[in-house]
């Protein structure tokens, strides 16, 4: 039992940086995943032209959503149905 308040005790002093984790080297995708982010959060990139839906537009796209939960999701996936991919 005291084991465990010391050691509450001593992560609650701890300064939460000395926990995070450092990351790693960058990759090249991840770097260009990361301005692709910085270019949507920035909106340097926008368009000029609003792009907007119309209440009819936007009434069948949830619906297609609220649809999609009426199909049953199976249990298992029968491998002969589908595709020709080759199997090996």
């Amino acid at each position: 039992m005291k084991c465990s308040i010391r050691l509450a005790v001593l992560l609650g002093v701890m300064p939460l940086s000395v926990l995070a984790i450092e990351p790693g080297p960058a990759s090249q995708y991840q770097q260009e995943t990361e301005r692709w982010l910085q270019l949507q959060v920035s909106g340097q990139a926008q368009s000029k032209e609003r792009q907007v839906a119309t209440p009819a537009e936007r009434e069948r796209s949830l619906q297609r959503w609220l649809d999609s939960y009426t199909h049953p999701i199976p249990e298992y996936y029968k491998q002969d149905e589908g595709g020709k991919a080759k199997q090996q």
